[in-house]
């Protein structure tokens, strides 16, 4: 069968019958953990967040909630196992002592940028600072399209890519995907998800 997949980019172009299909799929093959307790941890906001709300409104029933209530990114995850004393992870320094965080606009709509922050704060002696923009201007794939380019990256210049350019050599962490394709192509930076930082740090 198929790869699985959360019906997102059939949700952004309105194809609600084929998300319908793609999320009922994913409860299913998701369900028999769900019942078990075992958490749903996800790495792309948008993803993550398919479940927690879109999945909610599609008609799913009882399957959806349950799904949605154990749904975690990454770093909430990581920052409820934090304050459970779950969490021992032997971080070190990184070469960098600074670091830009660009947030998602689903974890700044959901308010998980916290988490974000918390989990970046278990590298030792890393200072973060968090870049005040709206979206980077990819919204999902509407930057990837050629007729919308122009205003995608005037939305990009609005503060994200300004900052980093001032930035130096700063890490520059963003978790999601088509936010760090922005920022690669705007300013030939790779900016990189939490775990991967976390990664380095281990």
């Amino acid at each position: 069968s198929p790869a699985l997949c959360c019906g997102r980019t059939y949700l952004a172009t309105g194809q609600m019958d084929k998300a319908r299909y793609e999320a009922s799929r994913l409860l299913e093959a998701l369900s028999p953990f769900v019942a078990r307790g075992v958490p749903v941890v996800g790495l792309e906001p948008s993803c993550l967040f398919s479940l927690r709300d879109e999945f909610l409104v599609l008609g799913l029933g009882a399957a959806a909630q349950k799904a949605a209530d154990n749904a975690f990114l990454f770093e909430e995850f990581l920052a409820r196992e934090k304050k459970a004393g779950r969490l021992n992870l032997p971080l070190k320094a990184l070469p960098q002592r600074k670091a830009l965080l660009h947030g998602h606009c689903h974890q700044k709509a959901f308010g998980a940028m916290t988490a974000v922050q918390e989990a970046l704060a278990l590298v030792p002696d890393l200072a973060v600072t968090p870049i005040e923009s709206s979206c980077c201007g990819m919204a999902g794939a509407f930057g990837y399209e050629a007729k919308h380019y122009e205003v995608s990256m005037r939305m990009a210049e609005l503060a994200l890519l300004p900052a980093i350019r001032k930035g130096g050599d700063a890490l520059v962490v963003a978790d999601g995907t088509s936010c760090r394709h922005q920022i690669a192509d705007g300013v030939g930076r790779e900016a990189v998800h939490v775990a991967r930082v976390l990664e380095r740090a281990l």
